[in-house]
C-alpha cells in the first residue's frame, strides 16, 4: 500500500510566507508531506513549471439570496460550480435574515438550498437585518456558538439598513459573543437624497448610480462605523472598500491602534465609473452597477497603495450575479426606468484570482507571497478556518490550486461556469490561469472542465477568530506582513 494517495511532483510551492521547490504528499485528503522529493503515490500529478498554491478562499460571495424583486443567477450549485473552475476551494457566502424573520431560521433555510449542491467547502456568514432582544440576547450568541462566527450589518439599502442605535447594540453583542462584523459603510439618507435629487432633474441611466454614492458617502460611513467600533471597543471588518477616501479612514483608524480590517475586490483596480456609461448610455452600463460603485484609475492607485501597506487583509470578489438580459435582472422593467431599480451586484468569484495575480504579481505590484495571502491564507485566519484552510503544510485539507504564472487568457463569458450571462470583465487579457483545482485532495477542475460533482463541498463550522478580540486582549497573529490594527 502507497504511503501516499496522491504525489504532486515538480511544482514551487508558494504560500503566505515561502517559495520553495517541493513535492505534495495527499493521503485522506490532508495534506501529509511536503518535501523535495517524495516518492510512492498511488496517483502521480506532474506540477513541473506550475505553481502549487493553496486553494481560493473567497469570504464575500453572495448566493440565492433575494434581492427584492431581482433573482440572483447563482445557487449553491453554478456559484460554487463557477468557484472551482477559478481555483477557489472554499466560499463563504451569507445568511440574510429578512426583517420580522428567526435569525436562526434564515440559516436553517439557507442550509436546505445548500445542502448535496456545493462543489467546494462553504461556510455561512449571517447578515442582521432586524436585531431584536431576541436575536441579540438569544438567537445570536447561540449560532456563534454553532460555529457562524461573523456577520454582516449594512448602513443602506431599504430593508438592510440599521440606524446608528441599532448598530452600537450590534456592535455591543459581537464584543461580548466574540463574533467578528462586517460593515457594508454607505451612507443611507445621502444615497435617498441624491437618488431623489438625480431622478428629478432625469438623469436616471445607470451612469448615474455612481453619482448617487460617490466616496463622500462611503467615506462618511466608514468613518462612523469605525467611531461606533471604538466606542464599543469591538474589531470590525470594513468590506469591498472601493477608493482613496474610505481607504485613508481605514489606515487612519489603524494607525490610531484600532482593530479595524480592510477590504477590497477586483472591480476596484479592473472597473472605472465610466463602465457604467455603456454605449450611449444605453442601458447596457447597468451590467456594472455594484455598491460601492466602481471609481477611477487614480483610486485604482488608492487601493494598491492599501493593498502593499497593509490597509487590505483581503481580496474578495463579492461576488453578486444577477443576469443582464431578464425580466428578473438588471434590465427588469423597472430598472430601464432608473438606476435606482438596477439589482446591485456583479459576478466575479471565477475571475478574481487571475485578475489579482494579473494586475498585482506579473505587473510587479504584489508578490506571489502576498498573493497567497489576500486570496487564501489571510481569509481562513480572518474567519476562524485556520489551520485547517488557506495554506501548503502538513495537517491542513490538500485543497490546493495548480496555476500556470505564464498563461495567457482573455476573459471571455463563454469560458466562464457562473449562471450569469455576462461577465463585466469581457475582454480583459490577463496573464497566470488555474490549471488544475483540488478539493481535499480530489482534483475536481482541470483545464476548464469540472471534474467533481454537487455535494463534494461541505459545510464548515468555524472557530471564533481571533481577529475579534477587542483591543484589551493579546494581538492577533500579523497579516499581509504588516502589523494588525491595534498590536
Amino acid at each position: 500500500m502507497s504511503e501516499f494517495d496522491t504525489v504532486i511532483r515538480g511544482g514551487t510551492v508558494v504560500t503566505a510566507a515561502d517559495t520553495v521547490r517541493a513535492d505534495v504528499g495527499i493521503r485522506d485528503g490532508r495534506i501529509v508531506a511536503v518535501a523535495q522529493t517524495l516518492t510512492g503515490g498511488s496517483r502521480q500529478i506532474d506540477a513541473s513549471g506550475l505553481l502549487v498554491m493553496p486553494g481560493g478562499i473567497d469570504s464575500h460571495v453572495h448566493l440565492a439570496q433575494p434581492s427584492g424583486e431581482a433573482v440572483m443567477a447563482d445557487g449553491f450549485e453554478s456559484g460554487t460550480r463557477s468557484a472551482i473552475a477559478g481555483g477557489n476551494t472554499t466560499v463563504i457566502p451569507f445568511a440574510l435574515q429578512p426583517r420580522g424573520a428567526s435569525l436562526r431560521q434564515s440559516v436553517m433555510d439557507y442550509h436546505r438550498e445548500a445542502e448535496g449542491r456545493a462543489y467546494c467547502d462553504y461556510g455561512f456568514h449571517l447578515i442582521i437585518s432586524d436585531p431584536t432582544a431576541s436575536v441579540l440576547g438569544q438567537e445570536l450568541p447561540a449560532l456563534v456558538e454553532d460555529g457562524y462566527t461573523s456577520f454582516k450589518v449594512f448602513m443602506t439599502y431599504d430593508d438592510l439598513v440599521l440606524n446608528d442605535r441599532e448598530l452600537l447594540e450590534v456592535f455591543d453583542c459581537a464584543r461580548g459573543c466574540g463574533a467578528l462584523v462586517m460593515v457594508h459603510c454607505e451612507g443611507y439618507d445621502a444615497i435617498r437624497f441624491m437618488t431623489e435629487k438625480l431622478e428629478r432633474a432625469g438623469r436616471t441611466a445607470p451612469f448615474f448610480h455612481g453619482a448617487s454614492r460617490p466616496q463622500s458617502v462611503e467615506r462618511e460611513a466608514t468613518h462612523r462605523a469605525i467611531s461606533h467600533a471604538e466606542l464599543t471597543d469591538v474589531p470590525i471588518m470594513i468590506v469591498h472598500v472601493s477608493g482613496r477616501e474610505p481607504m485613508e479612514q481605514i489606515r487612519w483608524a489603524q494607525h490610531k491602534g484600532l482593530r479595524v480590517y480592510g477590504e477590497t475586490c477586483p472591480q476596484y483596480v479592473a472597473l472605472t465609473e465610466e463602465d457604467m456609461k455603456g454605449l450611449n448610455m444605453d442601458e447596457s452600463g447597468g451590467k456594472y452597477v455594484c455598491s460601492p460603485p466602481p471609481r477611477g484609475p487614480a483610486d485604482w492607485e488608492a487601493i494598491w497603495e492599501g493593498i502593499r501597506t497593509g490597509v487590505f487583509q483581503t481580496f474578495s470578489s463579492d461576488h453578486c450575479p444577477f443576469r443582464y438580459a431578464s425580466e428578473t435582472g438588471k434590465l427588469n422593467p423597472k430598472g430601464r426606468t432608473s438606476f435606482r431599480w438596477v439589482p446591485n451586484g456583479i459576478p466575479g468569484v471565477e475571475t478574481r484570482l487571475p485578475i489579482l495575480f494579473s494586475k498585482g504579481v506579473v505587473e510587479g505590484r504584489i508578490t506571489l507571497n502576498q498573493f497567497v495571502a489576500l486570496t487564501s491564507t489571510n481569509h481562513a485566519r480572518m474567519y476562524g478556518l485556520y489551520p485547517r484552510k488557506g495554506s501548503v503544510a502538513p495537517g491542513f485539507d490538500a485543497d490546493l490550486v495548480l496555476w500556470d504564472p505564464n498563461r495567457r487568457e482573455t476573459i471571455r463569458q463563454s469560458l466562464l461556469h457562473h449562471g450569469a450571462d455576462y461577465t463585466p470583465y469581457e475582454g480583459l487579457a490577463v496573464t497566470g490561469w488555474p490549471v488544475m483545482t483540488l478539493l481535499r485532495g480530489k482534483v475536481v477542475a482541470e483545464e476548464g472542465r469540472i471534474l467533481g460533482a454537487p455535494g463534494d463541498g461541505g459545510f464548515l463550522r468555524r472557530e471564533r477568530s481571533p481577529y475579534a478580540l477587542p483591543a484589551g486582549a493579546a494581538a492577533p497573529r500579523p497579516l499581509n506582513g504588516a502589523m494588525p490594527a491595534g498590536a
